[in-house]
C-alpha cells in the first residue's frame, strides 16, 4: 500500500513515514500543495494523509481535486485544530476521516486500516478484462493470465492512466522504489513480457509505444 503524507511540518512528517515504513507501507512526504501535485500526478496512492494547520484555511481545498483525480483514494485529515466546525468542513469538503493532533501512532495505523479495507474497490474492469491490484490477479474472458511482479505493476499503473501517454521517467518514479538506481530499459523489458505472455497469446493489444514520449493502454484494440 503506498501513503503520500502531506505535512509542513518536517520533523513530524518524518517520523510519520519512518512509522508507516515499519509497518511495512509504502511512504511519500510533500511538504507543500506544489510537491503534493507532483507525487499525485505521476503515482497511485491508496490513501493521503493531509495535514490541516491552523495557519492555512485553504488546505482542505485540496481534498477535492485528490477526490476528483483518484476517487479511490481515502484521505484522512490530521490537524491541530479542535473545534467542531473545522472537523465538519473537511468531511464535508470529502474526507474519509479526521483525527486531531497530538496523534497516537497506533490508533492512526488502525483507523487507516479501517479506511484502506473499507475503501472504494481498486478492481478495474474493461470489457473482457479483470485487473485486480490488491491480488495481483489478471482475468481476460474468465481465464486467468500469469502476469506478475513489476510488469504486472507497469501494465496496472497504464490501465489506471487509460488513454494518456505515460513516459519511461514517470513510471520508474511510480513503480520502482528507487528509480535513480536503474535505467529505463527495465520498463521495455516489462513491456516485453506484457505483450510476450498476454497480448500475443491473446490476440489483444493492451499497451502502444508512443515513440520518443511512452506508452499509453489502449484496451480494446484487437491485432490486424
Amino acid at each position: 500500500m503506498r501513503i503520500l503524507i502531506i505535512e509542513e511540518d518536517v520533523d513530524f512528517g518524518k517520523a510519520l513515514s519512518d512509522t508507516l515504513i515499519e509497518n511495512n507501507y509504502q511512504a511519500d512526504i510533500a511538504e507543500n500543495a506544489g510537491d503534493a501535485k507532483y507525487y499525485l500526478d505521476i503515482r497511485n496512492y491508496d490513501l493521503v494523509l493531509l495535514s490541516w494547520p491552523k495557519s492555512n484555511d485553504k488546505t482542505v481545498d485540496m481534498i477535492a481535486n485528490i477526490k476528483n483525480n483518484a476517487h479511490k483514494t481515502s484521505v484522512i485529515v490530521i490537524s491541530e485544530r479542535d473545534d467542531k466546525e473545522s472537523e465538519i468542513k473537511a468531511l464535508r469538503s470529502g474526507a474519509d476521516d479526521f483525527i486531531r493532533k497530538p496523534i497516537d501512532f497506533d490508533i492512526l495505523l488502525v483507523r487507516m486500516e479501517a479506511k484502506l479495507r473499507f475503501g472504494v474497490s481498486n478492481i478495474i474492469e474493461i470489457e473482457d478484462l479483470i485487473i485486480n491490484p490488491e491480488e495481483e490477479k489478471i482475468i481476460y474472458q474468465g481465464e486467468e493470465i500469469e502476469l506478475k511482479g513489476k510488469p504486472f505493476e507497469v501494465l496496472t499503473h497504464l490501465a489506471i492512466h487509460k488513454d494518456q501517454i505515460v513516459s519511461k521517467e514517470q513510471l520508474l518514479d511510480a513503480i520502482w522504489e528507487e528509480p535513480e538506481l536503474v535505467t529505463p530499459n527495465v520498463i521495455e523489458v516489462a513491456i516485453n513480457q506484457i505483450r510476450q505472455k498476454m497480448d500475443k497469446p491473446l490476440e489483444i493489444t493492451t499497451i502502444e509505444t508512443v515513440r520518443r514520449r511512452g506508452y499509453r493502454f489502449c484496451f480494446p484494440k484487437e491485432i490486424s
